[in-house]
């Protein structure tokens, strides 16, 4: 299409040419319109854009020049959200961020360390894998004495009873073991200040001290009195063994420390010593520990260069860790106690032992069935990481992972020793025909002591009535069959005194005597 126009310059009625001038124009389309005007548009932009971006840098430069940078603090705050962080390094950025312009930082000491603490324990935390953690320095301290079981003290296990405080154990070569201190005995005086009613902890407080000073410490015995003044000294604790009455020797192991070995080795000194063929080693609740004192005791039961385990890597490459010197022949049985407890390096030599000897036999519930094997680094400042390097497996090559063992025969002790007690309050009484958890605990109990409450499924029966009458009776408290929270309380320490003290409900440990001695 074109345009018809008369040339302005041309005056009417000229003789001159009398041409006529056509202007064409090229005809748009409207998507070619929308184009030009998007792109008309776009450099706007951009113009714009540089303009703001260089108004930004110059007037933080002069505001900069003229007020001190903590006054720029809001306007940083606006501007910040339109701002997009670089992806390369993430942590970092957000650590900026939460170090400079979190609110409640100010509200917390030593941010910056309290930060990357919480950014290790998120890299480090995952479903795949429970044990491999990132620990703060406080956090490897309190482990590495979980596990060692060390301390400064005189090497005593007790146990309060209503304030009563009864000397569970004491550990072979303590300083007191050699001043004289007996299981049984009663702390009655600690340094001239009575030890009734004082908790476990003010009990501690009061024993343990620096190495090389003495303690003076009374005991009851037999309702007499004991005066003994120990000598503190390093303790430790992670095994505790005896002869039992028929002549077994019974071991038990807490942890796999670094002086487990030597601990072990000094108790099968003496069974030997004092003739002892049969051996119980309880493994119950130990959630195992160092390698290196796990192949330091199985070298003491196995022939030397017996295959203990193998260690399997990422990479496809196997390790073998074998016995060592100095195998005890003197036993020529031997039972291993083990729970739903019983984990990592316990099941190791769980394994070990029941497949390369003939005269072992497993007894209990069956284990956690931790198959891993965990390494730690630490950093400078005394934190470390504590990873997965490899997963063992057995001589044979079973892994026990998520599985467990399962014991050669299963026994199961009390229930009143799986329950998780469900409490009561000081106020709170319960009375015939009513049901509860707080009931429930108590018939268990009842039943544990060997006082028939008829029921154990929380209704509060006559027979039940009668049940917590007798226990008042012979506890000195109140007989009015009523469950209250004193009650409540003395039968719970009851049955934790019993199974301390005695191993009269112990059916596991009665089962391996059995077996043992046919």
């Amino acid at each position: 299409m074109s345009m018809y126009t008369e040339d302005p310059e041309k005056k009417e009625g000229s003789q001159a040419d009398d041409t006529r001038t056509i202007r064409v124009q090229r005809h748009l389309w409207p998507e070619e319109v929308e184009l030009i005007e998007t792109k008309k548009k776009l450099r706007s932009s951009r113009i714009i854009g540089a303009v703001f971006a260089a108004v930004t840098l110059i007037m933080g430069w002069l505001l900069g020049s003229i007020l001190p940078w903590s006054k720029l603090g809001p306007i940083q705050q606006i501007l910040a959200p339109v701002q997009v962080m670089d992806t390369s390094d993430k942590i970092s950025a957000i650590l900026t961020v939460m170090e400079r312009d979190w609110y409640f930082g100010q509200e917390i000491d030593e941010l910056h360390t309290r930060l990357i603490d919480q950014a290790l324990y998120g890299i480090t935390g995952n479903e795949e894998d429970p044990h491999t953690e990132y620990m703060s320095a406080e956090e490897v301290e309190a482990f590495t004495q979980s596990i060692n079981r060390n301390f400064v003290g005189i090497g005593i296990q007790f146990l309060s009873d209503n304030g009563i405080n009864i000397v569970e154990k004491v550990f072979k070569d303590s300083p007191a073991e050699k001043a004289g201190v007996l299981s049984g005995d009663i702390i009655h005086t600690i340094d001239g200040k009575p030890a009734d009613g004082l908790d476990t902890q003010e009990i501690k407080d009061l024993v343990m001290g620096d190495e090389g000073t003495d303690v003076t410490i009374e005991f009851l015995r037999q309702g007499e009195p004991v005066v003994i003044t120990i000598t503190r000294g390093k303790i430790s604790a992670t095994t505790f063994g005896r002869i039992l009455e028929d002549g077994t020797g019974y071991l038990e192991l807490y942890q796999f420390g670094e002086g487990t070995a030597n601990e072990v080795r000094a108790y099968f000194n003496d069974f030997r010593d004092k003739g002892v063929t049969k051996l119980v080693i309880d493994l119950r609740n130990n959630g195992g520990g160092y390698l290196n004192a796990l192949s330091e005791i199985a070298s003491c039961l196995l022939p030397q260069k017996t295959l203990v385990m193998k260690q399997e890597y990422a990479s496809g490459e196997t390790t073998e860790i074998r016995a060592g010197k100095g195998m005890y022949t003197c036993f020529d049985g031997i039972v291993i106690l083990v729970n739903e407890n019983t984990a990592s390096a316990s099941e190791v030599l769980t394994m070990a032992l029941k497949e390369q000897r003939e005269d072992v036999t497993v007894i209990g519930t069956k284990t956690y069935g931790k198959g891993t094997v965990q390494v730690t680094r630490a950093f400078k400042d005394g934190s470390a990481l504590k990873y997965t390097t490899s997963k063992w497996l057995s001589p044979s090559g079973v892994w026990v992972n998520r599985q467990g063992i399962e014991p050669d025969e299963t026994v199961r002790l009390h229930d009143v020793l799986y329950r998780t007690f469900a409490g009561i309050e000081e106020e709170e009484t319960w009375h015939q025909d009513q049901v509860s958890e707080a009931v429930k605990d108590a018939q268990l109990c009842l039943d544990y002591l060997g006082m028939n409450a008829g029921r154990t499924d929380g209704y509060y029966s006559v027979q039940t009535e009668e049940a917590i009458r007798q226990f008042q009776n012979e506890y000195g408290l109140a007989a009015d069959g009523v469950l209250n929270s004193m009650t409540y309380k003395a039968l719970i320490s009851a049955v934790q005194r019993d199974w301390a003290m005695t191993d009269t409900h112990d059916t596991q440990l009665k089962r391996a005597q059995e077996i043992l001695h046919g």
